[in-house]
This record gives C-alpha cells, structure tokens and sequence, in this order.
C-alpha cells in the first residue's frame, strides 16, 4: 500500500479506524466490522478493503492493486485482484452482484464508492 501511495504522491493515511457508511475497518486490531457484524477476512482481503477505503473515488488498476497486495506487477497474475474482490464483495456486500462499495471500473480496475 505504501508504493502506491507513494507512486499517487499521497502520503499514507494516519488513522488506525477508517469508516464508511456502515463499515468499520480497525488497523490496529485487523478487524472490520460491517453494520452490527464483524467479518472475517483474509490478509489480502483486508490490505484490499483498506487501499481502497483509504481513498474513495480513487480509481486503481489491477496490477496497482496486485502490486500493493503482493508486491509484485507480472500481468499474468493481474486477474487474481478479481477474486480477491469478487471475495471480499461476497461478504461485506449487502446484494454482492449489485455492489454498494466495491465499484467496478470497466476497461480499468475498481475504486470504493464515495459516500
């Protein structure tokens, strides 16, 4: 995350608790609670929800996203971000095929909805 951040020339986000409507994602405790549920993610899932709630409207590619997740921007693998999102949607998404959060991005890559 700090790569990209740094690439964006955005200095990293300060604060430990990001909150969006009803979604409440804790650094400190890796912990992300959506309306009166806490969520299991996985690291990936996570380091994901938080890139992208750090900077809503911001839009990312998919190799910016591998790149932040995995460190690592080979195009063969850029499809992985997909699933990772496709993932994460299925549980922090009330309707996971109508996303609320998660936008997709045609012919570019994915943002989180502004509030």
């Amino acid at each position: 995350m700090k790569a990209v951040l740094r690439r964006s020339g955005k200095k990293e986000p300060v604060g430990k608790v990001l909150r969006a409507e009803d979604i409440v994602l804790d650094r400190s405790e890796h912990a992300v609670q959506v309306a009166d549920r806490y969520v299991d993610l996985t690291p990936s899932e996570f380091d994901l929800l938080a890139a992208l709630m750090s900077m809503p409207g911001h839009v990312y590619s998919r190799l910016d996203l591998l790149d932040l997740l995995q460190g690592v921007r080979f195009e063969g693998y850029e499809r992985a971000i997909d699933l990772h999102v496709k993932n994460l949607r299925a549980k922090i998404e009330r309707i996971p095929s109508a996303p609320h959060y998660i936008e997709t991005v045609y012919g570019v890559g994915y943002r989180f909805a502004r509030q």
